[in-house]
């Protein structure tokens, strides 16, 4: 079981998980570590966990000795009229699935670490002196990367990555891990963080791990939780529309029209396909982007760099049900609210 507890056992053993909610409390956990030459991966997460966080977690305990997993669904990241309160918040369901990894960690092989440290601060320890605010203009102390966090998911969430950048940055102060680790899903983050990494000079490696997906190729996102059968089918659209896209480039077209353009036809159909179909039975979606990025900058490219490659990336809303069937399996909150969904797909570069 997680032992919640401040004080610190053998360190080159991380056999217990310890909850900490202090900082001062994981500091000393991790000083011990620093002092018995341990190393420290840290997989941030805001709770909800699934398939890709543990395919994270299992990363970092192949290359450190102990894994901190910090729990903590940041506001600062959220707008003023997003689905902060309905975020799912799955605490004791989060802890069994770290206590069975740990398990399975242990069973596997000895060179592997062990998740040893979790930190689930509230919200007052993580801002500890002005209240966070979710407003543009708000007060506070922030962490800003533009142009990147200002294009794409940031153009129509401005203060989505300003939040993101100031809890990492908080984090690693708090924690100082070796490693740090994100998943390819959330691909203009992970550039994010990079930068903020090599333009503050921060002491940690950044490290990727490609993106865990359902048997039908739906990216695991925490959100999920809220599509419900009817809308968990439809959203496959965004997959489909990046593997045609990908295909495009496979078959040497390189012009961002040729590479994309199949692709935004095919969403057109899909949701013309919909509307055809009675209420009780559709699920509506809306393309908010789709993207063909240069891989540093993410500025968009009218010709792909075979020496560079591309990423393509793209978000859609699922908009709620707006007929239910009795018994209908429509989600977390009935289907009521929209879910917004992200992918991508790296085009590697061909020289």
């Amino acid at each position: 079981m997680a032992e919640k507890s401040s004080a610190v056992e053998d360190p080159s053993i991380p056999s217990i998980m310890k909850i900490f909610r202090d900082v001062q409390d994981v500091r000393r956990h991790r000083k011990h570590l620093l002092l018995s030459n341990k190393t420290v991966g840290l997989v941030p997460t805001m709770g909800a966990l699934h398939a890709g966080h543990l395919a994270l977690i299992r990363l970092a305990a192949q290359e450190n000795s102990n894994v901190f997993v910090s729990v903590y669904v940041n506001p600062t990241q959220f707008g003023v009229t997003e689905d902060l309160d309905s975020y799912p918040r799955t605490w004791d369901a989060d802890i069994r699935m770290l206590e069975l990894l740990n398990d399975e960690l242990a069973a596997s092989s000895p060179q592997f670490g062990r998740i040893s440290a979790i930190f689930a601060p509230t919200t007052k320890t993580m801002y500890p002196t002005v209240p966070p605010s979710s407003e543009l203009t708000g007060e506070g102390s922030f962490v800003t990367i533009t142009p990147l966090g200002s294009i794409l998911e940031g153009s129509s969430r401005p203060v989505f990555f300003r939040g993101v950048a100031t809890v990492c940055m908080k984090l690693f102060n708090i924690i100082t891990p070796d490693k740090f680790y994100f998943g390819q899903k959330d691909v203009q983050q992970t550039i994010v963080i990079k930068r903020m990494v090599e333009d503050f000079w921060l002491n940690t490696e950044v490290r990727i791990a490609s993106t865990v997906r359902e048997d039908d190729g739906l990216a695991m996102s925490s959100r999920n939780i809220y599509l419900g059968k009817r809308r968990r089918a439809t959203a496959l659209v965004l997959f489909k529309m990046l593997q045609l896209a990908e295909e495009q480039y496979a078959l040497g077209r390189r012009t961002r029209a040729a590479i994309i353009d199949p692709a935004l036809e095919l969403a057109r159909s899909m949701a013309a396909e919909q509307y055809r179909l009675p209420l009780g039975n559709r699920a509506v979606f809306e393309v908010i982007y789709f993207s063909l990025a240069d891989p540093d900058t993410l500025e968009e490219v009218d010709q792909v760099d075979e020496g560079k490659g591309a990423i393509l990336s793209g978000a859609v809303k699922m908009l709620p049900v707006e007929q239910s069937q009795p018994e209908e399996d429509c989600g977390l909150g009935d289907g009521r609210s929209s879910v917004r969904l992200i992918d991508n797909i790296i085009l590697m570069p061909l020289k």
